[in-house]
């Protein structure tokens, strides 16, 4: 995976995100690899996309826009209605491009643990899940969504979407297609079907 040892990832992320971005960080950090050892995933890499996955976060619109513009990314109306999403897109790209790792389950951890996405691997859905409950959170019904990650990643994830979608709509934002097809996943396996 390149040199970055978690030791130089966390001096990046210190000198790039403010002091409550940073403890955040190292909150999700740690909430992942706790996850990834309750439902079998690689600990290390939980830990190491949880560090990674705010990288962009205090980064100015223009930093962000520049850093998508060089990897070729462009942005579907939506993600520009929306200026909250680009830090993930910018923060996946900016893995690649300029930290130089090549961890396509790393760079997508961290490029959808915003708005999820239907067909999420274990990595995806653990760094999705430790965003939502890390150490400082403390919005209402964080604890009832601390207990269904201790049970079950696909009830949490269904919880995160019941309270996340009806709250963007409650603020006239957009909603980007990747939490629909993951909300509509999360149902139709719920019911018995097979994901999208």
């Amino acid at each position: 995976m390149s040199t970055w040892t978690d030791e130089k990832i966390i001096t990046l992320i210190r000198s790039r995100l403010d002091d409550y971005r940073f403890n955040h960080s190292l909150n999700v950090a740690d909430s992942a690899k706790e996850l990834a050892i309750r439902y079998g995933g690689d600990a290390d890499k939980a830990y190491t996309a949880g560090l990674l996955h705010d990288v962009m976060k205090n980064a100015s619109e223009e930093e962000q826009l520049g850093v998508l513009s060089e990897a070729g990314i462009e942005l579907m109306p939506v993600e520009r209605a929306n200026k909250k999403l680009w830090h993930a897109m910018a923060g996946a790209a900016y893995i690649k491009f300029v930290m130089g790792i090549d961890d396509r389950e790393i760079i997508r951890a961290v490029r959808y643990h915003t708005t999820g996405r239907a067909g999420m691997s274990l990595l995806e859905k653990i760094v999705y899940l430790a965003d939502y409950i890390s150490a400082e959170r403390n919005y209402n019904g964080v604890e009832d969504m601390r207990r269904l990650c201790e049970k079950d990643m696909d009830s949490a994830i269904e919880y995160a979407l019941v309270f996340g979608i009806p709250d963007l709509v409650s603020k006239g934002q957009v909603i980007h297609p990747d939490s629909i097809d993951l909300y509509n996943e999360v149902i139709i396996k719920k019911q018995g079907g097979n994901s999208l």
